[in-house]
C-alpha cells in the first residue's frame, strides 16, 4: 500500500536544501520518493520503506545536531545499517573525536566495525585486524599510533611492512634504508602527513621518533616503549609473523593489519596474518578484529567493486562443490 507523509526535521533542512544527492540516495536505497519541502521532508512509497527512510532521516538530523554533517558515504552506510536493523546500535554510542589534524579535519571512527577496531587498540597491547581495501585499517592504526605519541604513552612509532615485490632484497636498491622502502611505505607516509602535517612529520622522522623499517630488518631487535605497526601483514610468512610479534618489548603496543584477499606470496605459502588470527585468537591481551565491506570509507564505488568480486568468488566456491 502506497502512503505519503511529511517528516518534520529540526536541523536537516540546512543540509538537504542544497544537497539533493543525500535524499536521492535514501530514495534509491528504500525505493520511495523523498523530496525536501519548506515544511519538512515529503515521503511517498510503501509503508515499510517510508519508516526505514524516516529512521535514516532522523539519524541524519541527530548527527547534524551534534555538528557531524553527514556526507553521501555516511548516508549510504546508515541505510545499510537500517536494512540490517543495526542503525539504532550505531546511533546509541557517541563516536569520540580521536584528534584534529593540522588542517582542521576531525579524525573519528566512521562505522561500527571501525569503532570496534579503535576500542580494541585502546584496550589491548596487540591488535590484529583483517579487512578489505578502504576499510580504514591502516589509517586508523596510524592515527592511534600518533595519538599514543601525543599522549606520551609511547616514545616512538615504528612502521614496517613486507617488501614482497622486491623479495626483501633491498640492498640492491639505491639510497639509504628510508629511500629503499619508500615505495612500499607510501600509504603510511600519506596518513602521517595528513595526521601530523609535513613539518612535524619530517622533524620526527629526522629525530628517529618515527622509524621506518622493512620487515626483513626487524630480526634480532627488542622494541621498548613503542607503537609498532605492521601493514600488509597478509604478505608475511608464518615465520616472519612470529619473528615480528616477538620483537615487542616493555611498554609497547602492536597493531597488525592486512587484507587476506590481496596475498602476493608465492603459491603454497601460508600467510602470517591468517595463521596469527587462528593461532592467537584465545590469547589474553590480543584482540582480533575483522572489518567488512560495509566498513569501507573510500569512494562508494570501491565498496560495490569489492562486493561484486566477493560475490563472484562465493559463486565459484559453490560451483566447485
Amino acid at each position: 500500500m502506497i502512503e505519503e507523509t511529511v517528516f518534520q526535521v529540526v536541523h536537516l533542512n540546512e543540509v538537504t536544501s542544497g544537497n539533493c544527492a543525500l535524499l536521492n540516495e535514501i530514495a534509491e536505497q528504500f525505493d520511495c520518493e523523498v523530496v525536501a519541502l519548506s515544511e519538512g521532508i515529503s515521503l511517498k512509497g510503501e509503508s515499510r520503506a517510508i519508516q526505514s527512510a524516516i529512521h535514516v532521516l532522523s539519524a541524519m538530523d541527530t548527527l547534524i545536531e551534534k555538528e557531524e554533517e553527514p556526507d553521501l558515504l555516511a548516508v549510504r552506510y546508515m541505510c545499510l545499517l537500517e536494512k540490517e536493523s543495526r542503525l539504532s546500535d550505531f546511533m546509541e554510542d557517541e563516536t569520540p573525536v580521536l584528534f584534529t589534524t593540522p588542517a582542521g579535519r576531525t579524525i573519528r571512527a566512521k562505522t561500527l566495525g571501525q569503532r570496534l577496531y579503535v576500542d580494541a587498540m585502546a584496550k589491548n597491547d596487540v591488535v590484529i585486524c583483517q579487512g578489505p581495501a578502504g576499510s580504514g585499517k591502516t589509517f586508523l592504526g596510524v592515527a592511534m599510533a600518533v595519538l599514543a605519541l601525543r599522549n606520551r604513552s609511547c616514545s616512538r612509532i615504528i612502521l614496517t611492512r613486507p617488501a614482497v615485490e622486491a623479495g626483501e632484497k633491498l640492498g640492491y636498491l639505491p639510497g639509504d634504508i628510508e629511500e629503499k622502502v619508500d615505495p612500499y611505505m607510501r600509504p603510511i607516509y600519506d596518513a602521517l602527513l595528513e595526521l601530523m602535517g609535513r613539518e612535524q612529520f619530517e622533524r620526527n622522522l629526522e629525530r628517529g621518533i618515527i622509524e621506518v623499517s622493512p620487515l626483513a630488518y626487524m630480526r634480532g631487535r627488542n622494541l621498548d616503549d613503542s607503537f609498532i605497526l605492521l601493514d600488509e601483514a597478509q604478505n608475511t610468512t608464518t615465520e616472519q609473523m612470529l619473528m615480528f610479534l616477538t620483537r615487542m618489548g616493555m611498554n609497547s603496543r602492536v597493531c597488525v593489519c592486512g587484507d587476506t584477499t590481496q596475498i602476493d606470496l608465492p603459491f603454497g605459502h601460508r600467510n602470517g596474518l591468517s595463521d596469527a588470527m587462528e593461532t592467537l585468537r584465545d590469547v589474553p591481551g590480543i584482540a582480533m578484529v575483522s572489518l567488512k565491506e560495509t566498513d569501507i570509507v573510500r569512494n562508494p564505488l570501491v565498496q560495490k567493486i569489492i562486493m561484486a568480486y566477493n560475490a563472484r568468488e562465493r559463486s565459484r566456491d559453490l560451483n566447485a562443490k
